[in-house]
């Protein structure tokens, strides 16, 4: 009895001294206070030891949120930015609303100084202030520009977190991150305790992390009614944003901009007839125009690709233009070089980027941009049931945001590389992601994460259900999800990952394609269908021009393996790169348009191919598998065996691997041309 009184009194105790705590540990203790009174701790969890455990962790975190508020700096704003303008008016909104919508033009200062209000406002000391952003270049340069605007170290009031680096300490405040690193974080802590402030940047790029992170917040709300959140964006559709989020108030913020002289220069004024225009030639014709023009103002290229990237780097620098420094900027890019970027220099700069610089990051001094009007833009094939990352054009909203990268600090000049009919034709908003995303990654990923049915997930935009039902049946085709059994622990929709699929999960990839590539671990393949799977992600590098199909034919049949496509895709791809054994063989744009119009095959799509191959590279390396390179062919089939038998093992390996992720497409001959697919479909091998 005397006991019992004991443990209420330090329960008691330990509950008057919850508010000096941090929001994730008051949470915690809750828990386990309310576990004590149930009673349900037995001889295993002594309670008295439970209770001493507790009391450590509430002093703990009253010393860290100490620690966090003391370290806080004087918080000073650059009043020539608009949105310091709209610091009281924001500050109160955040105050008086749960959900707040920041519709920004670009430059308007708004993904630096937003964290900063939050701090005035009194945010980030309970919990921290996470910021997202859709790519690690920008959480890190915003991270450090903050910092040094607060007057302190990135790590200190400021800290960032990226794949593979983490810079945040216990004084933390304010945290940096990618939308991916706040995501994978709800696997242990689902209802991200350990924030109190929420800024989604960036919200009108609609990928899937963005689509993923506002369902989840929408669920979260009524549950968490101390949590803020401020949902922003350059370019948003605010009037869906805020009935999403139960009319929450929405504040606008304008940039103040120069005029900014828009030129449209399309293909024609390029093209060569002979049918090889390449877009990073017009880039190049481009900047001498400008060169010619003016020695003066630092000028951004908008390139849809690394591979891109270097080749108008390398294209530039043959110019030896006086007095220019020409920069690459990419996500991959050593921190050192991407730094570099950012920095004035003696003369004119020349920077030449992926999207990575349409939104979040500033490059001061910009008076020049050249848009190609092209970009990276996932898209899901129905047909083929795979996900492609082809280089497409943008949208109106994102060249405008592209124009808008100049103009800033004087008049500014956007060249863009295509007509302004071509422009007016183009769709307003990029489409969002889980519109035109393969259902099966999405499932793949909710169910990994613990997000609940994806039918009953408050998406923004819900996905069709006849696209539901197709991604689920593709999982468990591939072996990556099962039912669960009554009675145990149930994921989305009753089903969860079995061991395949949350090796498959580790991979971000199309599941038919990571099925593959874990198959193709297995088998001791992985270089060699690496390359095929890349191969099947784009669209067929082979072309038959009309009058020359027996040259094309004939040039062909170098590649050709009798009984197998995917080995003829091989070949080409090894002859391509010259054979080199590594896992990243380099190929120079001169000798690629050689060897396509030698062999009849589109310089588009092999470039295309090689840019796939290296980008699957890098995921299969982040992922933890052991990549070794793809290897000379050698004889995949026994010497003398023709197209029927006697293949060798590796051979064997191969196309068990590629058969793995595609189950569905095995065929059985029915008659001399037809054959039986799965569902009832009738196939004829193509011509």
């Amino acid at each position: 009895m005397q006991n019992h009184k004991n443990i209420d009194e330090r329960i008691k105790k330990i509950e008057s001294r919850l508010p000096g705590a941090l929001h994730r540990d008051r949470h915690a203790a809750r828990r386990q206070i309310s576990s004590l009174r149930g009673k349900k701790g037995g001889k295993k969890d002594d309670p008295n030891r439970m209770l001493s455990r507790l009391e450590r962790r509430i002093d703990e975190s009253a010393r860290i949120k100490q620690k966090r508020a003391q370290a806080l700096p004087e918080i000073l704003y650059n009043n020539d930015l608009p949105i310091v303008e709209k610091r009281d008016e924001i500050i109160r909104a955040v105050s008086e609303h749960q959900v707040v919508i920041v519709a920004g033009e670009t430059g308007s200062g708004k993904t630096t100084q937003l964290p900063k209000f939050c701090l005035e406002a009194g945010r980030g000391i309970e919990g921290r202030i996470g910021c997202t952003q859709p790519r690690r270049i920008a959480a890190v340069t915003v991270a450090n520009r903050i910092a040094e605007e607060l007057g302190q170290q990135t790590g200190q009031s400021v800290g960032c977190k990226i794949r593979f680096s983490d810079r945040t300490s216990e004084q933390s405040a304010v945290k940096m991150m990618t939308d991916g690193i706040l995501l994978a974080e709800t696997q242990g802590d689902r209802f991200l305790n350990d924030y109190d402030t929420l800024i989604i940047d960036e919200a009108h790029e609609r990928g899937l992390n963005i689509d993923f992170l506002l369902g989840l917040i929408r669920s979260l709300l009524s549950t968490r009614r101390d949590l803020k959140v401020i949902v922003t964006s350059a370019t948003i559709d605010t009037e869906k944003f805020s009935r999403a989020f139960e009319n929450a108030p929405v504040i606008e913020v304008s940039g103040r901009m120069y005029p900014v002289d828009v030129r449209w220069m399309p293909p024609e004024e390029f093209g060569d007839n002979s049918g090889e225009y390449s877009y990073t030639d017009a880039a190049a014709a481009a900047m001498d125009r400008i060169e010619k023009e003016s020695r003066f103002g630092d000028v951004l290229i908008f390139m849809p690709t690394e591979r891109d990237i270097r080749e108008t780097c390398e294209i530039l620098e043959g110019r030896n233009y006086k007095n220019a420094s020409v920069m690459p900027l990419y996500a991959r890019l050593a921190a050192a070089d991407q730094a570099r970027v950012f920095k004035p220099v003696s003369g004119r700069k020349i920077v030449v980027a992926t999207n990575v610089a349409e939104t979040s990051i500033t490059i001061p001094g910009i008076k020049y941009v050249v848009d190609t009007g092209l970009a990276r833009i996932s898209t899901y094939n129905p047909g083929t049931r795979t996900t492609a990352l082809p280089v497409a054009p943008i949208s109106q909203s994102s060249a405008d945001q592209r124009k808008g990268r100049c103009g800033r600090v004087q008049n500014g000049v956007c060249i863009r590389l295509y007509s302004e009919q071509d422009y007016l034709s183009r769709d307003l908003y990029t489409p969002p992601e889980i519109l035109r995303a393969n259902l099966a990654e999405v499932i793949m990923r909710m169910i990994a994460l613990n997000l609940g049915s994806i039918q009953k997930f408050p998406f923004i935009d819900s996905p069709p259900q006849k696209q539901i039902k197709d991604g689920f049946d593709i999982l468990y085709e591939l072996g990556a999800i099962e039912k669960t059994k009554p009675g145990k622990k149930q994921g989305s929709a009753g089903v969860r990952l079995t061991a395949k699929g949350r090796t498959m999960a580790r991979l971000p990839l199309d599941p038919r394609l990571s099925r593959m590539l874990i198959e193709a671990d297995k088998n001791g393949c992985l270089g060699k269908v690496t390359v095929i799977a890349s191969a099947l992600s784009v669209m067929d590098p082979r072309e038959r021009p009309e009058g020359k199909e027996a040259r094309a034919a004939q040039a062909q049949a170098e590649f050709s393996d009798q009984a197998s496509d995917f080995i003829t895709l091989y070949n080409i791809f090894r002859a391509c790169t010259h054979n080199i054994d590594s896992v990243r063989p380099k190929v120079r744009a001169g000798d690629l348009k050689r060897f396509c119009r030698q062999y009849f095959l589109s310089f588009k799509r092999m470039r295309e191919w090689l840019d796939v191959y290296e980008q699957m590279v890098d995921l299969i390396e982040e992922s933890g598998f052991e990549i070794a390179p793809a290897g000379a062919p050698g004889n995949t089939r026994s010497a003398g065996s023709g197209q029927k038998g006697g293949f060798s093992d590796l051979y064997t390996a191969i196309h068990k691997s590629v058969l793995s992720g595609f189950l569905s497409n095995i065929a059985q001959r029915k008659e001399k041309n037809i054959y039986q697919a799965a569902k009832q479909r009738e196939v004829m091998i193509f011509p």
